[in-house]
């Protein structure tokens, strides 16, 4: 057995498999989800967005959420990607999705993140052409990290936000009970809005929080903790289950 003992996040239904795959492992969880997902209602801009879902060359999907949200909309209006439409998700978890849609979709084999996306060459190879263009589908704000590099390299980029994460109501002292009564040792987070609504809910307890090893996805992320204070951050660089267990094995468990 092992003698992390983690807090957990993410989405709550995200919060369950990952627990799962973490018990079989031999690791301790408790979950506290940080992040609700609310789909946003549909808009006209939306509609207009989708309909002409032709005319980008490529389209970049950011999280589960944005696949399962955007291929739903694609259904309601009896859409499919052109055959020679370039598609591209942040992470295999989010690919998958794609795929059992029966959308071709490509994602980094090393890394869940904004910056293993970008490298990817055939990203690179669907911006040289003439007046590329490049749909984004996300949540409110998220991933623009991309949208402005898609940008600097030439490419017109619009977003279409499907959905916003939001902080669950939790009485003061949530956290820090959950991490008492439950022996936890160490927090992943998976995004950094789950980063902020963490720091948000710790309030006066974050001094004491900072201290304990903070497990995150990314060097963007990475960055933000450190700007927080956090003082043992390790960077899974990735946000999928197998990213987590690699960082987990190659750090030193926390002593009893």
């Amino acid at each position: 057995m092992s003698g992390w003992r983690l807090l957990l996040t993410r989405p709550a239904e995200e919060c369950v498999a990952l627990a799962a795959a973490l018990s079989e492992a031999g690791i301790h969880s408790a979950s506290l989800p940080l992040l609700a997902i609310e789909a946003l209602d549909e808009t006209v801009g939306q509609r207009t967005t989708i309909r002409e879902l032709d005319r980008y060359g490529a389209v970049v999907v950011v999280s589960k959420p944005a696949a399962r949200l955007g291929l739903a909309l694609l259904d309601r209006y009896g859409l499919q990607p052109s055959p020679g439409q370039a598609w591209f998700s942040v992470g295999a978890a989010t690919g998958a999705i794609l795929k059992d849609h029966g959308v071709n979709a490509c994602w980094p084999d090393r890394g869940d993140d904004s910056e293993a996306l970008l490298s990817l060459p055939r990203l690179t190879a669907a911006l040289d052409i003439a007046d590329p263009k490049v749909l984004i589908l996300r949540g409110e704000g998220g991933r623009e990290h991309i949208a402005e590099t898609l940008r600097h390299r030439g490419a017109q980029v619009d977003s279409l936000e499907l959905y916003r994460r939001c902080l669950p109501d939790y009485h003061p002292g949530a956290l820090i009970e959950t991490l008492r009564s439950e022996r936890l040792n160490a927090v992943v987070v998976s995004s950094g809005q789950g980063l902020e609504s963490l720091h948000e809910l710790a309030g006066d307890d974050w001094p004491m929080l900072r201290e304990l090893p903070l497990f995150v996805p990314s060097p963007r992320v990475a960055g933000m903790a450190a700007s927080l204070g956090a003082k043992r951050i390790v960077d899974c660089r990735g946000a999928g289950t197998a990213a987590l267990l690699a960082a987990l094995r190659g750090n030193p468990e926390p002593a009893s």
